[in-house]
């Protein structure tokens, strides 16, 4: 895949994002760098540090959305953290290092996903081999049957199956299937939650556990899955698809962490400050740059790149240590939608709520269109309500759509092969009672 240039990602993101302009163009920024940093002479470029981000505003206003399009369009390993879900080591609740392993967990998941196109023609011709010896199985007797026309009956059958199982005949067929499976480690190991204990130590026991060859009965479509993926495990080199999972997550990797705002502020007075002062300073040298130990290998943050998020309603960015101010160079402020951007947000995205509910209706036979006054209707409620109300942004959206279409899904199933129009007096007839009552709408709107 060819790099973006950042007016390409901006393009990218308007697609799907309504204004934000700013934080747009800062992220887009940030991952150019890494491409540029990469066309460095080698000395140069382990001096060149990403630079990491800081997104400012309330919720619903896209930040998450940035970050998760941002990474599917460089096709980076992702994940987003709540960084309330974290406490200081030592402590009960996940350390911070472990958003690190889940990275690289997913970065695995990303290359075995591609290594497996790689291989699947190759897999798919073993899979089908082996369901053949499933349908025809082969006795003692057989085996010592070696003429020549003996041999060429087992090919014709064999040949005859293989046309009747490409042509989906035999997917009911029930065959027996022996499958490895690791029953301790799904038992004990799940128990006692493999993610908790020491990644080296993860790792020692996952291969002490033997694999325990089982026999299954199960129809040939099932059966096709588990030996397709077997056939995927034998021929992908997992030192391979490790290697180059690290070198992705190390190169390349976004973690994205929400609410950072949530653990800013000043130290406790009453005693050990786990979920705040203490994940700050766990975090500090992740961020800056160490080795995290996960039980697929050493992996290096120097180079991850780091977006955090917050409203920072009631605290503010210089609230957190100065150290890992510092190592978030780049502040960017999301500002409130107004109802403009409501009513561009209902329209131009190609995940447009409106073109989601007409593709929806649609499969039931029902013309769902809305018009230009609809839009505008939901838009102003939208705006009024995040107004008089919690500001929760775009996402006031969703539950304002669902509300104006419940009675037509409802019903969809017997209005297929009519068109249903939504208008502006629909759309505030079906809302009227809500806004009109101000109680109510804090509780469903």
């Amino acid at each position: 895949m060819p790099e973006l240039t950042p007016k390409q990602i901006v393009e990218a993101l308007n697609r799907y994002i309504v204004g934000q302009d700013e934080a747009k163009r800062a992220v887009a920024i940030a991952v150019r760098n890494r491409w540029r940093r990469q066309q460095l002479p080698e000395g140069l470029r382990e001096e060149v540090g990403p630079k990491n981000i800081i997104m400012i505003g309330p919720t619903g206003v896209g930040k998450t959305e940035i970050a998760r399009r941002l990474a599917s369009l460089v096709n980076a390993p992702f994940i987003k953290v709540e960084a309330t879900k974290y406490t200081e080591v030592g402590y009960h609740g996940r350390d911070v290092e472990s958003m690190v392993r889940d990275l690289l967990d997913l970065a695995i998941h990303m290359v075995r996903a591609e290594q497996t196109e790689v291989v699947r023609a190759e897999a798919e011709r073993l899979a089908e081999e082996r369901l053949l010896d499933a349908l025809i199985p082969v006795t003692a007797a057989d085996r010592r049957e070696t003429s020549p026309e003996v041999t060429e009956r087992r090919s014709r059958t064999r040949e005859k199956l293989r046309a009747r199982l490409a042509a989906g005949e035999l997917e009911d067929r029930v065959i027996d299937l022996v499958i490895e499976t690791k029953p301790v480690q799904a038992g004990l190991f799940a128990t006692v939650g493999l993610d908790q204990l020491d990644p080296e130590l993860q790792s020692f026991l996952e291969r002490l556990v033997p694999k325990e060859p089982r026999s299954r009965r199960l129809p040939v479509r099932e059966a096709r899955k588990i030996l397709f993926q077997q056939e995927v495990d034998h021929l992908i080199d997992r030192e391979k698809v490790t290697g180059l999972a690290i070198q992705r997550t190390e190169s390349s990797g976004i973690i994205f962490i929400d609410e950072i705002d949530k653990i800013a502020g000043p130290p406790s007075v009453h005693g050990p400050d786990v979920s705040r002062q203490g994940v700050q300073r766990d975090l500090l040298p992740i961020v800056e740059g160490s080795t995290v130990t996960t039980r697929h290998g050493p992996v290096r943050t120097d180079h991850i790149l780091f977006i955090a998020a917050g409203a920072f309603h009631t605290s503010k960015p210089s609230d957190l240590m100065p150290e890992l101010q510092g190592r978030f160079p780049i502040r960017v402020e999301l500002t409130d939608l107004t109802k403009e951007d409501f009513v561009r947000i209902l329209t131009e995205p190609e995940n447009a709520l409106t073109r989601q509910q007409v593709a929806l209706l649609a499969t039931e036979g029902v013309a769902l269109e809305f018009t230009p006054d609809a839009i505008e209707a939901m838009a102003e409620i939208a705006h009024q309500v995040n107004q008089r109300s919690q500001n929760i942004g775009a996402r006031r959206l969703c539950t304002i759509m669902e509300k104006v279409v419940e009675e037509i899904s409802f019903d969809a199933p017997d209005l297929a092969g009519q068109r249903v129009t939504i208008d502006g007096a629909f759309v505030r007839r079906r809302l009227a009672d809500i806004v009109r009552d101000e109680d109510l709408s804090r509780f469903i709107l």
